[in-house]
């Protein structure tokens, strides 16, 4: 099936798509790597950063998709696949979100200021180090960070089946 222009995701969705995901990647680098590149540099601002760009662009794309229609899934795409895969984009959506904000509030808890890139200063939650609520983004922080690996890789698989099994056009619409 062939599929034109306008079966694809619009040109502001494929963007946000590409940078979220880029960041995204870099960000469970950083994010696993922090202490064995601390020494080499600062890892931990970049992750701030890059942190607070992705909340910041993961809000405006969920804008986006409520207020832009996405192109149709193929009508050859099973039932299932279509319900797993409205399922994986809304996780990625929540953990776009949930993230970048408990991460925030991790590091509100610290003395460090938070900046954009050294260009200002983000300002910090009201939390206390060792409070509950540290505690808990640290850990929420820790665990839906890692979900993004297995969540990207089953992306991903889905996509190259669609894209180089299937041939079914569903790759082509992020293209």
């Amino acid at each position: 099936m062939d599929y034109g222009r306008n079966e694809k995701y619009n040109g502001v969705a494929r963007l946000l798509h590409w940078v979220i995901a880029l960041a995204i990647i870099a960000e469970v680098a950083m994010g696993l790597g922090h202490e064995a590149w601390k020494d080499s540099f600062a890892v931990m601002p970049i992750h701030k950063a890059t942190g607070i760009t992705i909340l910041a662009l993961s809000l405006f794309r969920l804008y986006w998709r409520l207020s832009h229609k996405p192109p149709p899934l193929p009508s050859t795409v099973p039932g299932w696949q279509a319900a797993s895969a409205a399922a994986v984009h809304w996780l990625f959506y929540f953990l776009m979100i949930a993230v970048p904000v408990t991460g925030w509030l991790l590091a509100s808890s610290g003395k460090s200021p938070i900046q954009w890139f050294g260009l200002f200063d983000i300002p910090k939650w009201p939390v206390e180090k060792g409070s509950a609520l540290a505690e808990t983004a640290h850990e929420g922080h820790e665990i839906m960070g890692k979900l993004f690996i297995p969540l990207i890789m089953l992306h991903i698989g889905a996509a190259l089946y669609h894209g180089l099994s299937r041939k079914d056009g569903v790759l082509r619409r992020m293209l």
